[in-house]
């Protein structure tokens, strides 16, 4: 494969966009089969696509807001908490990212879950790569007693990402970055 430096430069300098920063439009259905089909080619040993997406538009992300508040609320959460979790839900789309291992002898179950892991960072860089907004976050919404009852996740799966998708500012201000030589060591 030749070398590609645009690409190296787009992943030196991409940058999430937070979701309270997110606005409508977000991407059609047909512009995101794209960037799902992309975030789809990641690493999966013994090819067993041990994740799905459960993708969350407008309409359903209006009438989940108050259901997560609540629930947020029933956990023991307080006002301010079941806002915060209300207002996650904001975002013009939301691409829930599931775990959904597969038995198999060969490919064990942390492997299986860093494929589903791998698909939620390559659909966060698809849509920043396309020009949309986006971020990758978790929060109650993806906690297992909201997941299953509102989002259809099954027994054995779990929600890895809520990727937020969404128009979003061309600039946000970047974060201090890893010193990556001292977290490297040569053996």
């Amino acid at each position: 494969m030749p070398a590609t430096p645009e690409a190296l430069d787009f992943l030196a300098r991409r940058r999430s966009r937070p979701p309270k920063l997110l606005s409508a439009p977000a991407p059609d259905r047909e512009a995101l089969a794209r960037l799902l089909t992309v975030a789809a080619r990641v690493p999966d040993h013994g090819k067993l696509e041990p994740w799905r997406f459960a993708v969350l538009e407008r309409a359903t992300l209006d009438r989940l807001a108050p259901l997560l508040a609540e629930h947020v609320r029933a956990m023991g959460g307080d006002e301010a908490a079941a806002e915060k979790a209300r207002s996650g839900f904001d975002s013009p789309l939301i691409v829930a990212v599931v775990s959904s291992p597969v038995d198999s002898a060969k490919i064990p179950l942390w492997e299986q879950q860093m494929s589903a892991g791998a698909v939620c960072l390559s659909l966060l860089n698809a849509a920043l790569a396309a020009g949309w907004g986006a971020a990758w976050l978790t929060g109650p919404a993806a906690g297992d007693d909201f997941a299953r009852v509102h989002l259809g996740v099954a027994e054995g799966e779990r929600v890895v990402g809520l990727i937020h998708i969404g128009t979003g500012p061309d600039e946000v201000p970047d974060r201090p970055r890893p010193d990556v030589a001292a977290r490297t060591v040569f053996l």
